[in-house]
């Protein structure tokens, strides 16, 4: 497969390697980016690159909650000037509450009632009157016995680039006193997973195969090799529990209080984390190609 130059571009953006490496990782797995990115990790060359860090979007979250009922809705516009319209935002937040009291998809959504019309017929004439293109892309819908929202990076209230939902099971007073600490905690470290139980098998069996290899590597090229033995039973098992712990929300140390975990903290306040949502503007849509020769040539005229 041929390497070009956005490729390059869009794995370093993505791990922060070097130009080189970047396309030597490339080279090395056929133009495969997420392998390029375990190759550059197995090597020491870069961390590990969440696809949210290489995506791009304008539009606002919009979160409700109530009755043991969360919901957090996303409409990307074009521009961020868009998104500050509070016309935009208006219908952000109406979209959001009937998504909260109707919803189970986008689609059911769209055909609810907002103010004698449909959602989407709605959204059609806000698209002619701002004179920008809107989507509802996508929602999501949290349960539990308690839901507290947060909204990160508000551009007016309920909506934001990035809302987080938690749910929470235990005394109210106190799972809203702190679900809004562990909502802030969520929107600051984006975990994986709620727990080890819940990771995505295939997420842990990446990370795995990348700790080996990156584990057998170090050892062939050390001074001092330690037997096989000491590397499979005590330095990958001992990375894969570091691994857990920094991207299971319960394992990750508390961001207000890194002495305890999140686990430690819900315990301590009376309250249970049962389920969590983070949604950020524009996870998924890739970002449009710059040309990369011009920024380079844009460099080098410094």
């Amino acid at each position: 497969m041929a390497i070009t130059a956005q490729m390059v571009k869009e794995l370093r953006e993505a791990t922060g390697a070097g130009m080189m490496d970047a396309k030597k990782a490339l080279t090395e797995t056929d133009g495969n980016m997420d392998a390029a990115v375990d190759w550059l990790r197995t090597k020491g060359l870069a961390k590990a690159a969440k696809k949210a860090d290489r995506v791009a979007a304008e539009g606002l979250i919009g979160v409700a909650v109530g009755n043991g009922r969360g919901v957090a809705v996303e409409i990307n516009s074009e521009t961020d000037f868009v998104a500050k319209n509070a016309d935009f935002q208006a219908l952000v937040r109406e979209v959001a509450k009937v998504a909260l009291e109707t919803g189970d998809s986008v689609e059911v959504v769209k055909a609810a009632d907002l103010n004698g019309k449909t959602v989407e017929t709605v959204i059609g004439e806000a698209i002619a009157r701002i004179g920008e293109n809107m989507t509802f892309r996508r929602m999501h819908i949290l349960e539990g016995e308690n839901v507290v929202s947060y909204v990160h990076n508000a551009a007016a209230d309920g909506m934001g680039k990035i809302g987080v939902l938690v749910a929470l099971k235990g005394p109210a007073e106190a799972a809203q006193a702190i679900g809004k600490q562990f909502a802030m905690h969520i929107a600051a470290t984006s975990p994986l997973s709620l727990s080890e139980a819940t990771m995505d098998p295939a997420v842990v069996e990446r990370e795995l195969a990348v700790q080996t290899a990156k584990a057998l590597e170090e050892n062939a090229t050390s001074a001092k090799p330690k037997p096989e033995q000491v590397i499979h039973n005590n330095i990958i098992p001992g990375r894969m529990k570091k691994f857990l712990a920094e991207n299971t929300l319960l394992g990750q140390s508390f961001v207000i209080n890194p002495d305890v975990t999140v686990e430690q903290a819900a315990r301590d306040a009376g309250v249970e984390i049962t389920g969590y949502a983070r949604v950020m503007v524009g996870e998924g849509i890739e970002k449009k190609a710059d040309d990369f020769a011009a920024e380079v040539a844009k460099m080098v005229q410094g």
